[in-house]
Formats: structure tokens, C-alpha cells, sequence
């Protein structure tokens, strides 16, 4: 028997990791000296209120959960004789998974028989959700933790990401996306596009001037580097733009009918903390990063 983790920078919340058996590690953000842990307290995260404080000026700092932190999670399903496969966010953006590592170590000393397997998907957010839906489906269909790691070796750089920012305050203070030019967004109307490297990094590949026009661009993207993208599901991930969604939603449809079975996320707060209110990206099976 094994335990399936999964983390809130995946943008599975508690209802979604319920559906698909997901016990879900919770990654902190902090604003005006407060530490938020997304759903660790209620199954309900008020996304709206959170995008418009970043709006209205908040400037939230993200950080790493700690050894400890770890082993709370951890260590109860060991200590029931569970094994664990942990899906988790790009390890290129973060030392949280050091912590991570010791913690383990630790764990896997004082209960020897015990397993720990690991996916990294190298991304975050609606990227790393499709890879997590796509385990979750295989976790119901009873595969063990050996079939689950060997599709993600093969499969977890086919799931491509592709997001337009609305404004790079954010993300410069961050420093998470390399690339950017140091004017890009501050001219009106100019969208950065950025996507999810083959290293698991956030980076910067080109800029659009003007809404519309960028959101053609993740269409057009979709169709030129989607492969076999109909056969799993297409993500629209935003940070609170649900006019965004839509507009983009329906662009995909006018063009390609019923063709992609399309799902809609809300950014989870620490990765918003990063990319801002208003932004709008898309998550599909491409045949490489």
C-alpha cells in the first residue's frame, strides 16, 4: 500500500485531491508579516480576496516548509506500514525540497522497510495539475508506485506550458522567470509570453502587444506544438481573470470545436504571489518542452 502527496503550488485543492486520493502538503506565503498556509485550516481559500490585495498594492514573499514540517506528513504513513509517492512542483524553483530530502533520510533510517518515490514534474501550477490529474488516474486504476514513476521518466516533459503576465513587478522581484527585459510590460499593452522549460524554469520567450493578440498567440500555440493534446485534457490556468478564460476558451472552441476536453484552474496563492492578478496560461500534451 502507498499514500499518494501532492502540494498546493499544483493547484489541486482539497476538493480535487479528494476525487483522486491526494493527501496535499500545504506551500506558505506570507503578506504584512502574516504567514498563510493555503487549506491547511479549511477545504476553502478565498482566491478572489487574495488577487485583489495584490492589486490594491500587497507584495506577498514566499518560503520553504522546513525538515520538520516534513516529517509530520511523512512520518504517519510510514509509521502504518504505508509507502509514499510525493507529485510535486519543479525542483529547479525552490530549496524546499532539500529540507525535503534530510527529512526523508531521517525517516527512511527509523522505518528501513519503508519507500519513498518522488515525480517531479518540473513545473508549477497548471502544469504540474495535468501531470497530478494524469497520475491520479492511474492511482485509481490501481497502478503501483513503480508503473506511476516509469510514465512520468517518459511522460512529464510532454506536458508543455505557456502564460501570458499582466504586470512584471512580480516576477521581477522573484527573480523565477530568467529572460525578461527589464522595460517588457511597462509599456502599456505589452504581454510577456513565458513558458515552463525542459530544466523546470519559468522563462521568458517573446512578448505581444495587446490583449487579444496574446491571446491568439497561446492558440496558435496550442495548435502548432499540441501532440495527441486531445487525447488528455487542456488546462486554462489564471490568476483571477475569468474574463480571460473565457475569451481564450472560446477562441479554442471557434477553432477546434469539441476537439480538447478543456479544464479551468485558479493559480493557487504561492505561485501568485510570483505571477500576479490577471494573467492567463494554457497547459497541454506537446511533443517536447
Amino acid at each position: 500500500m502507498f499514500t499518494l502527496f501532492t502540494d498546493t503550488d499544483t493547484d489541486i485543492t482539497p476538493k480535487i485531491a479528494a476525487e483522486y486520493g491526494y493527501k496535499l502538503i500545504s506551500m506558505p506565503f506570507s503578506v504584512d508579516g502574516k504567514t498563510v498556509y493555503p487549506y491547511a485550516d479549511s477545504d476553502e481559500f478565498d482566491t478572489h480576496a487574495f488577487y485583489d490585495s495584490l492589486r490594491a498594492g500587497a507584495l506577498p514573499t514566499t518560503s520553504a516548509i522546513g525538515e520538520s514540517q516534513y516529517e509530520q506528513y511523512f512520518e504517519p504513513e510510514f509509521s502504518a506500514g504505508k509507502d509514499i509517492l510525493y507529485v510535486h512542483f519543479s525542483r529547479a524553483m525552490t530549496a524546499t525540497f532539500e529540507a525535503m530530502d534530510r527529512a526523508v533520510a531521517r525517516l527512511r533510517e527509523k522505518y528501513p522497510e519503508r519507500k519513498f518515490y518522488a515525480v517531479d514534474t518540473m513545473g508549477i501550477t497548471i502544469c504540474s495539475m495535468n501531470i497530478c490529474l494524469e497520475i491520479g488516474d492511474m492511482y485509481k486504476a490501481g497502478k503501483t508506485p513503480e508503473e506511476i514513476v516509469g510514465w512520468a521518466e517518459k511522460e512529464v516533459l510532454h506536458y508543455g506550458t505557456y502564460f501570458i503576465a499582466d504586470d512584471l513587478k512580480f516576477f521581477r522581484r522573484s527573480g523565477r522567470v530568467s529572460g525578461l527585459k527589464a522595460t517588457m510590460g511597462d509599456l502599456m499593452g505589452v504581454r510577456p509570453l513565458i513558458y515552463m522549460n525542459s530544466e523546470g524554469k519559468m522563462v521568458n520567450f517573446g512578448s505581444v502587444r495587446g490583449r487579444r493578440k496574446a491571446l491568439q498567440q497561446l492558440v496558435d500555440i496550442l495548435e502548432q506544438k499540441g501532440e495527441n493534446a486531445e487525447e488528455h485534457r487542456v488546462i486554462i490556468g489564471n490568476t483571477d481573470a475569468p474574463e480571460l478564460v473565457a475569451e481564450i476558451k472560446k477562441m479554442i472552441t471557434d477553432r477546434f470545436g469539441d476537439r480538447y476536453r478543456i479544464i479551468e484552474a485558479v493559480t493557487n496563492p504561492t505561485a501568485g504571489s510570483h505571477c500576479g492578478p490577471n494573467g492567463v496560461g494554457l497547459c497541454f500534451r506537446v511533443g517536447s518542452r
